[in-house]
């Protein structure tokens, strides 16, 4: 059933006590509270680390409910240093030791180098046709050619749809909107993000849309308003999106994607977001 998942870049974040979490208490158990309110997870753990141990996991498909998705990222040693060549045995590995979650996977991202451009499409081609049809895949780009609008993106966007793969949409606009301005925040997130243009297309089932907001509100619901619609529409053509919710340190996300959700709530009937137990507890008291 189509339906919209709503998430942020991580689950264990200290800064969030007081707000989406408890003002006390450690790490353990903290992947279900965060699922009580978001129903997706971005995986940036695997792009580091690479696949998690085998106990990790359990606790994980322990923790999450059925409803739940993790969109983990393929490790970057495949993606970065090997760039997709010869990974054959360790790509089945990474998948084998995530199985227990294979009900609550949504779309494993294939995040590629800034410099991966025409000439690798071939070894994105194997990839992509090796791919284990029970797991959703999304591909990030970043070389400036597939953002061109020329023959070099179409040949990306045919070789996507033919594998009913989508392509990750990477929305930087509000970060950039401003310079940084000595803020150390921005700085830091503006020199981490890769300044490119946002292409929106559906290219597959589960749209992914990776939206990097400002430290401005205003200028964050601005640049949102448009996604609105359009989430609504792929929704209602079938499709499953799936929205990712950053801000500069990620402090302020799990606000931004409840106003977001909110906003979207408005014009499209969907399922109501649980309270934060951080402001739930301080209700209390």
């Amino acid at each position: 059933m189509a339906r919209l998942h709503l998430g942020l870049a991580m689950w264990a974040n200290s800064d969030w006590r007081g707000g989406l979490y408890a003002p006390h208490g450690g790490q353990e158990g903290r992947l279900a509270d965060y699922a009580r309110v978001f129903s997706a997870v971005e995986g940036n753990t695997t792009f580091y680390s690479g696949a998690p141990r085998a106990e990790t996991v359990a606790a994980w498909a322990h923790q999450a409910p059925r409803s739940f998705r993790f969109c983990f990222k393929l490790p970057a040693n495949l993606t970065h240093e090997r760039r997709l060549i010869g990974i054959e045995a360790e790509f089945e590995a990474f998948f084998e030791r995530l199985a227990p979650l294979h009900d609550r996977m949504g779309p494993t991202m294939v995040q590629l180098p800034r410099d991966f451009g025409e000439q690798e499409l071939p070894q994105l081609d194997r990839l992509l046709t090796r791919w284990p049809d029970e797991f959703p895949c999304a591909v990030e780009v970043r070389h400036s050619e597939f953002f061109h609008k020329g023959k070099v993106e179409v040949a990306l966007n045919r070789l996507l749809i033919s594998h009913g793969v989508d392509r990750v949409m990477l929305d930087v606009r509000p970060l950039f909107a401003t310079a940084a301005n000595g803020d150390p925040r921005l700085l830091k997130a503006q020199g981490e993000k890769p300044k490119r243009p946002l292409h929106v297309i559906s290219t597959g089932d589960h749209p992914l849309v990776r939206f990097i907001g400002h430290l401005d509100d205003d200028l964050n619901d601005a640049y949102f308003t448009p996604w609105i619609e359009r989430l609504i529409l792929w929704i209602k053509q079938g499709k499953t999106p799936f929205l990712f919710v950053h801000t500069p340190d990620n402090r302020q996300a799990p606000e931004l994607a409840r106003r977001f959700h909110a906003r979207l709530a408005r014009q499209y009937a969907l399922p109501s977001l649980a309270a934060f137990a951080g402001e739930a507890q301080s209700t209390l008291f």
